[in-house]
């Protein structure tokens, strides 16, 4: 690199001296000649002091520079890692949110169906609690209507046994009354 500048800076002096050499004036050319010197020595002067913390700037730069583009790909990464770790939470999360529903619906269809089995179960219960009060209502009535039909017919035996039983019937059964009455207290002494 040091060489490059040297000869570029020769070369910038050699072009720079040029048009006044060619011109011939002896003055101008003495003149020139100082202040090419000049600018030779001066660029030489600065290459000489500049090039190493020149070249340490420069480097240091590359380095910081890849220092930089070395985190920024780092930071990219984890970016890229943490993307795709959201990304795959996002489908885990979708998935899991099926699944929910899914047996959010089938836990209400369960649901449903017990509450409909203890409804059927519920009214199964009420039919045989009212055909047992029907059957003993029946019981009740038939028992009634045994009793009235009982009562009616001994009311109809004694409307009966008044009308035709006479009086002379009528001693006759009592003094058979009082013979079976008798006759096992003698029997017992």
């Amino acid at each position: 690199m040091e060489r490059l500048i040297r000869t570029s800076s020769f070369s910038y002096t050699l072009i720079a001296a040029a048009p006044a050499l060619a011109a011939g004036d002896a003055a101008g050319e003495h003149d020139l000649l100082y202040r090419v010197v000049n600018f030779v020595l001066l660029i030489a002067v600065l290459v000489y002091f500049t090039r190493k913390p020149l070249q340490q700037f420069f480097a240091d730069r590359r380095h910081q520079i890849q220092d930089e583009l070395a985190r920024a790909a780092e930071l990219r990464q984890r970016a890229e890692e943490r993307h795709s770790k959201w990304q795959r939470r996002l489908a885990e999360l979708e998935t899991e949110l099926e699944s929910i529903r899914a047996a959010s619906r089938a836990r209400a269809e369960r649901e449903r169906q017990e509450i409909l089995e203890a409804a059927n179960a519920a009214a199964e219960r009420i039919k045989a609690a009212a055909r047992a009060a029907i059957d003993q209502e029946l019981r009740r009535a038939s028992d009634q209507l045994r009793e009235e039909a009982s009562d009616l017919a001994v009311e109809l035996a004694a409307e009966m046994l008044r009308e035709q039983v006479t009086a002379q019937d009528r001693d006759r059964l009592l003094d058979e009354f009082i013979e079976r009455v008798e006759r096992p207290e003698a029997e017992g002494r």
